[in-house]
This record gives structure tokens, C-alpha cells and sequence, in this order.
């Protein structure tokens, strides 16, 4: 047996390239109907020309950091490159300014566009002094946070005590009533309170930029996507006034943003920088949504690219179960706990400042309400007796005060409404009678008779003496329960006005043996109907407009003892024959009233449906927004008064809108031509095309569809945070056709580079003033009616 050969290994040598073996041609059968040059268009070999390495320059880069250790002790696997922007190299810190500037020259134009952003942003921005469109609604609310009175809105707490604090920070006291027109007082800052907010927007054009570069967009691409950003006169103008909307964008771009830099790092899974981009990802997807309920969108656009990310990999086979167990804990941590934690930490925040009792109070429970200061809750006599004068108030979350007023039913009986209210009025108060067959109640007899468990009542509606009254017809609009309404006098009535007192529990006392009587605030009962066996509830479904969009009050013939929608508690209550009560009171959970809150809040939401007998010149449609059929006056349109028109730079809008159908289509033809083996693309240059696309594609779809469906009354500013996915594949088509072309020369890339900006920049240019303001007779400014549809002219 002959010895094996000596094997001589050079430690000194590079190691070799694939370029120095033999190249072995791979040789395909040809067709038959046309020659290979024909069939396919070859793809040069080499680097990507959209600025990515190349895998074999990656390669050596990861072979040759060995990070002081013995490269040959242990082979190591190479990074796999993702779809957007590798990592950048890392430097060594600069020992001079010229080296300083020379690794930093990449910031120099977001730092350009950022003061740029500034000044669009900031110029001007006092020249109206008067109360502009829905600065009515949100500078009232700032002025609740700095007063402390609690308030009730549509839209979650963050952005309005961010309002608040604008105003805190500029020494304003909260007196202003934010009336809409009504001009503003030297006590009120209102410059320094709008500069602040449009810092938001400022902050949009260095987040597009940087987003730009995060998707591997050339630098090109990257001027022009910051460029429609800054010169968009939709989102220069939301975001110079006291709104919501620059901090919702803001948030918006924010999100993706740190979705992108995470997608970055997804070949250095659970490194500092994987887990910080992953948390910040989560923190930017809580503060959107704390903003305004609209950025549970992008919220969604995160979940469908976590769920792809997922499912990928737990295709491969190579990562171990606890490896995945360790990404599914990383995603639920970071992209589902964190962003609840902050989006219930704003509401723990909203409920700490607004400790006095205010406008909003009766949207939250009694318990709620008691414990803010200048509530009286407290001191109303504690046991409730016949002839105590209530308020009674539904305990399901969202739940409103029983009330009724003079309008009757346009349908079923066509008898008084009973309806459930959320604001305090002087229609939700009831007083506790006996029945027809007993005798009438006396205030002077010296016995008094408590309220307990079974004992059958009337309850007469004390403004109209009309008697809580429910019969066989049906509901309004839940037809399968029993309409309830108000029927008789204090004289006339009958057997369908008897309700029997069930308890449920106590608060206080606990379970129902242990309740004797009922007690305001703490004791939960219900309504049953003595002759229907039905039980008085309101569900938060809402009445049409002649019921003033109310919640509908029925009688539901199903007996279910869990819901909490028939249980009832006593909220105001006035008997000058009991002592004022002195009870301890006891805190409302956080987790009930911020539960309560969300459900008013969407109850509420879905109650904004446009009124069919009342015309918003405002409001447009959905499918007016993409090609920008219509504007939004947001402010008096006087001669004397300075105008602002809501709309967007018409190329921005309309090339957009227009990016989206030429990506489908592109699509489409490049799917053809796969399958027909045509190769039009390296497969690094594939996912990049599919990612950055799904990215902007997906993101407008989930932001725009939705508004399809919905009940409620749009108006175009809704639009705004789904443009920012249109210019996103905008600025990748054009990325893709022209600046990353290899059939394009480098001048005719800078031809259409100018001419595209250009075009952006004189289109801003012309309607620079709807958001600057126009002053004097509007039909003075020609040029600015593009379509006919704008009602920017007087007519």
C-alpha cells in the first residue's frame, strides 16, 4: 500500500477568485424558430448598476474581515444580501475635518432639503391670525389639557397633548375658545404653536430621503422622492397649521422608515442594530396610532411584511426550531407588545393630565367620572328610594345615558324616541314611580321606600312626563328586539310601562346577596319588562339622522346574563328626602376605562356618515382623490381674507396616480417574459424590483381601499398619508426605467433627471399660493383652475 501523496498548503497566498478556474459554458439547446440573441437579452456579469456590491465582492469582504480571529479555524457563512441596501463598511473614525466631511458627504443633501423643508414650512405661517379650518377642534382640545378638563374625541390622545404641549411651551393659558373664523387675541400664540407642529412636517423630508436610500433607490431616485416630498402643496399646507396631520405623516414616514433600516439588517439577525431598528419599527407603529386610528394602516403594511418575512423563514430548513421559536418571540415582543404599551401609555397620560371634570365626562363610567375634581357624584344621596329623580347610565363600553326628548318615531309606533345620549342634558333625567295599581306617590309620607331587588317601578321621563313604555312593534333598526319609546302622561298609561329591577352585583358590596338595596354608582341592574319579558338595552347601534344619530334603545327578548349592554347603573341622583352621600370613592380600573374609551371613540367614528339632506361642500369621495378631482376650501372665501386651498401638486398627484397602473403592468410583463425564459434581470435586481414595489404598492392599497368601505364622511386630506406610497413608486419606476437603465447614457439620465425636477419645482411654484395664502379677490389669481372640478373660483 503506497503512502498518500505530501499535500503542500500555502498559509501566505490569497485565497483565489472564481474568475481563475476554468469556465466551464453552459450550453443550451436553441430554438428553433429563433437564434439565442433573440431570445433572450443577455444581462452582463458584474456589479448591479443600482449601487449594490456585487456577491463576490461581498464575498471577499466578509472573507477578509476576520475580526482578529483564525479564519481558517472555522468556516464561516457569508451574509445573505438582501433586496434593499447592504450595510454600509465600517470606518474608523476620522482623524481629520476633510476626512470627517469625506465619510459624511452622504448627509449633505438631507441636510440641504431639511432647511429647505424649513422654509417652506415656516414662511409665513402667521399670515392669517385667524382660527383655520379644524384648528376649531384641535386648539380647543390643547386648551382642555392645559385647563385639565376632560374631553371627549373621535381620534386617540397623542397628538393633541402634543398640541398642548406646543401650546404649554409658547405660554398659552388655555382660555381661547378656538372658535372657526374668529381671529386671534394677543393672549393667544398662535404662530409659535403652529411653528411647532410644522417641525412634524419638516421632519417628513429627511425621513422620505433616508427611506429612499434605505429601498436602494439611486441617488436620483433619491432626489427626486425628497424633492416631491418638500414642493407638494398638500402636505406643505396640512402641516402649517394647528393639526393632527403633520404629526400622522410624520409617524407615517417614520414607520417605513425603521421597517426599512430593520429590513436591512435582516442578514444580521438579532444583532444591537437588528434589535434596535426592530423596537424603533414598534415604538414609530404606537405613536401612529396614538395619533389618529388611520395608522393602524401602516400598522397592517408591517404585519402582511412580518408575516412574508416569517414565511419565509420557516422555509428554510437550515434554521433551527429554536431559531424561529426566537424570531416569532422578536416580532411579537417588539411589533405587537411595544406599540400596545405605548398606545395604552398615551391614554394612562391623557387620563393623569385630565383629572377635572369637563365637556367629555359623560362618554366614561360612573365610577370614571366621580373621581375627577368638581364632580358631585359623590356627595348624591346613596340609596335610591321611589321619587328619586336619575340618571341612568348603560354599562357596556361606549354606553350612553338614557334619554329621551320631544321627537317621535317616524316609523313603528311613531311614539316619543328613547334613545342613549353621551353628553349631560337635562332629557336623560328619570323619576322613579310606582305602578299604576299602587297607590301614587307621596313626597310627604314619612316612610321612605328604598329601591331593592324585584320591585316593579315606572320610570317617567321628567322633562315631557312621558313613561318609559315598550311593546311588541319592532326596533328601528335592531327589528329583532322590541321598540322602546315614551308613552302617556302622569295619568294616563298602562302595563307595558312596568319594569322590574333585577341587580346583577356591586362595585362596593360584591355579589348580588349581599346588595339590599340599590345604590348610585356602584350597583349594576337591569330592566326587565314585565309583560314582554324583555330586557332594556343599547348596543351602540346608531339611529339614522332623524334620531340625531343617537344610539337606538330596544327591549331584547334574549335573556343573556352576561351582557353587559342591559346592565344599567345609577349615575346622577337628586331625592331632597335622603342625605347627601359620603361614600369612599372607588377608583375605575385603567384597563376598563381605556377599553370604554376606544369602543366611544369608534362608536362615535362610525356615527360621522354623510347626512343625505345636507350638503359638505367639503367632503369629496374617495375616487376623488388620485387625480385630484376636487379640492378643500379650508377657510373663509371673503375678498378681504386671506384663502387656503387643500390640494396637491398636480404632477406629484397625477404621476403617482399613474406609477401605480404602469407598475402593475409592468409586472405583469415581466412575469410573461420569465415564464417565455426571457431574463431581464439578476435575481438580486428581481427581489429589489418585487420589494421595493410590494412595499409602495401594498402600503397605498392598505391606506387607500379601506375608505372604499366606510360609512363615514371623507374629505381629501384623508388622501395624504397614501400619496407618500404613490411618490414611493413613482420615485422606483423612474429609479428602475431611466437612472438604473443600461441602455440609457449617463446625460441622457441627467436630462431627465432636470426635466422631471423642474417640472416638480414649476408646478409648486405656480400653486405656491393656495398654501402661502391667497389674499385679495380670488378670481383676481388666474391660472389656478386646471380643472373645472377645483371650486377655487367664485362663480
Amino acid at each position: 500500500m503506497r503512502p498518500p501523496a505530501a499535500i503542500a498548503v500555502d498559509f501566505e497566498r490569497e485565497p483565489r477568485s472564481s474568475s481563475e478556474y476554468e469556465e466551464i459554458q453552459h450550453q443550451e439547446l436553441p430554438l428553433h424558430y429563433m437564434n439565442e440573441d433573440k431570445a433572450r437579452r443577455r444581462v452582463p456579469k458584474g456589479p448591479s448598476s443600482i449601487g449594490y456590491p456585487s456577491p463576490e465582492s461581498a464575498a471577499r469582504d466578509a472573507y477578509d474581515d476576520d475580526e482578529g480571529k483564525d479564519v481558517y479555524n472555522k468556516v464561516r457563512p457569508l451574509p445573505r444580501l438582501g433586496s434593499g441596501r447592504n450595510r454600509p463598511m465600517h470606518q474608523p473614525p476620522a482623524t481629520s475635518i476633510r476626512e470627517f466631511v469625506q465619510q459624511n458627504i452622504e448627509h449633505l443633501p438631507p441636510v440641504v432639503y431639511t432647511l429647505l423643508s424649513c422654509y417652506t414650512r415656516y414662511h409665513n405661517i402667521g399670515k392669517s391670525g385667524v382660527v383655520v379650518w379644524d384648528e376649531a377642534h384641535f386648539g380647543k382640545f390643547g386648551s382642555h389639557y392645559l385647563k385639565r378638563e376632560f374631553y371627549f374625541d373621535v381620534h386617540p390622545p397623542l397628538g393633541k397633548m402634543l398640541v398642548g404641549l406646543a401650546g404649554l411651551l409658547s405660554g398659552y393659558d388655555g382660555s381661547f375658545e378656538f372658535k372657526s373664523g374668529a381671529e386671534y387675541p394677543d393672549t393667544v400664540p398662535y404662530v409659535s404653536m403652529r411653528v411647532m407642529l410644522a417641525t412634524f412636517g419638516v421632519g417628513m423630508v429627511p425621513l422620505a430621503w433616508y427611506t429612499a436610500v434605505e429601498l436602494g433607490m439611486s441617488m436620483w431616485a433619491c432626489h427626486l422622492v425628497a424633492l416631491m416630498v418638500l414642493l407638494d402643496v398638500g402636505w406643505l399646507t396640512i402641516s402649517r397649521f394647528i393639526l393632527l396631520d403633520s404629526m400622522l405623516l410624520f409617524f407615517t414616514f417614520l414607520t417605513v422608515f425603521c421597517l426599512t433600516k430593520f429590513h436591512n439588517q435582516q442578514s444580521y439577525s438579532f444583532s444591537f442594530d437588528w434589535w434596535m431598528w426592530l423596537a424603533f419599527t414598534g415604538v414609530s407603529i404606537g405613536c401612529v396610532t396614538s395619533v389618529k386610528l388611520v395608522g393602524l394602516f401602516v400598522t397592517a403594511l408591517v404585519g402582511l411584511y412580518t408575516v412574508e418575512d416569517l414565511w419565509e423563514k420557516f422555509g428554510d430548513l437550515r434554521m433551527s426550531v429554536r431559531e424561529q421559536a426566537w424570531h416569532w418571540g422578536a416580532r411579537i415582543a417588539c411589533l405587537i407588545v411595544i406599540p400596545v404599551l405605548v398606545f395604552m401609555a398615551s391614554f394612562k397620560m391623557h387620563f393623569m393630565v385630565l383629572n377635572h371634570s369637563g365637556p367629555g365626562d359623560a362618554q366614561m363610567s360612573s365610577l370614571f367620572q366621580a373621581n375627577l375634581v368638581g364632580n358631585d357624584f359623590a356627595k348624591n344621596p346613596l340609596e335610591v328610594a321611589f321619587g328619586s329623580k336619575l340618571t341612568l347610565k348603560n354599562y357596556g363600553y361606549g354606553g350612553g345615558l338614557l334619554h329621551s326628548h320631544v321627537q317621535t318615531f317616524p316609523t313603528g309606533s311613531q311614539q316619543q324616541q328613547v334613545t342613549c345620549y353621551h353628553y349631560k342634558d337635562n332629557n336623560n333625567e328619570w323619576i322613579v314611580l310606582p305602578t299604576w295599581e299602587e297607590p301614587d306617590y307621596n313626597p310627604n309620607d314619612p316612610e321612605i321606600r328604598f329601591l331593592q331587588d324585584g320591585d316593579i317601578i315606572r320610570l317617567q321621563h321628567a322633562a315631557t312626563g312621558r313613561n318609559l313604555h315598550s311593546h311588541t312593534i319592532p326596533a328601528p333598526v335592531t327589528k329583532l328586539n322590541h321598540e322602546v319609546a315614551g308613552y302617556g302622561n302622569a295619568t294616563i298609561g298602562d302595563r307595558n310601562d312596568y319594569w322590574v329591577v333585577e341587580i346583577v352585583d356591586d362595585v362596593k358590596a360584591g355579589s348580588k346577596d349581599k346588595v339590599p338595596r340599590v345604590h348610585s354608582l356602584t350597583t349594576r341592574l337591569r330592566l326587565r319588562h314585565k309583560v314582554l319579558n324583555c330586557y332594556l338595552r343599547a348596543a351602540n347601534t346608531v339611529l339614522p339622522p332623524w334620531g340625531f344619530k343617537q344610539v337606538e334603545v330596544s327591549c331584547d327578548k334574549e335573556n343573556n346574563p352576561h351582557d353587559a349592554h342591559t346592565y344599567w347603573n345609577v349615575e346622577s341622583h337628586w331625592n331632597e328626602r335622603l342625605p347627601p352621600g359620603d361614600m369612599k370613592l372607588y377608583r375605575s380600573p385603567f384597563l376598563r376605562d381605556f377599553w370604554h374609551l376606544n369602543v366611544a371613540m369608534m362608536t362615535s367614528n362610525n356615527a360621522l356618515v354623510p347626512d343625505p339632506d345636507k350638503e359638505d361642500i367639503l367632503a369629496s369621495k374617495p375616487f376623488d382623490w388620485p387625480f385630484l378631482h376636487l379640492g378643500l376650501r379650508m377657510c373663509g372665501w371673503g375678498d378681504v381674507q386671506t384663502k387656503y386651498y387643500l390640494l396637491g401638486t398636480p404632477v406629484i398627484w397625477w404621476g403617482s396616480t399613474i406609477s401605480l397602473f404602469v407598475a402593475l403592468a409592468a409586472l405583469g410583463i415581466y412575469v410573461l417574459r420569465k415564464q417565455r425564459r426571457y431574463v431581464d434581470m439578476e435575481p438580486r435586481e428581481w427581489d429589489h424590483f418585487l420589494y421595493v414595489g410590494k412595499i409602495a404598492f401594498f402600503g397605498w392599497a392598505l391606506h387607500y381601499l379601506p375608505f372604499l368601505i366606510m360609512g363615514r364622511v371623507t374629505y381629501l386630506h384623508h388622501y395624504l398619508p397614501t400619496l407618500y406610497f404613490a411618490v414611493l413608486m413613482l420615485g422606483h419606476l423612474l429609479d428602475h426605467f431611466i437612472f438604473t437603465s443600461r441602455r440609457l447614457t449617463e446625460k441622457t439620465k441627467l436630462i431627465a433627471f432636470g426635466s422631471i425636477a423642474f417640472t416638480i419645482f414649476a408646478c409648486f411654484w405656480w400653486f405656491k399660493a393656495v398654501s402661502f395664502g391667497i389674499d385679495g379677490p380670488i378670481n383676481e389669481h388666474w391660472g389656478l383652475g386646471w380643472r373645472k372640478s377645483w371650486n377655487i373660483y367664485n362663480h
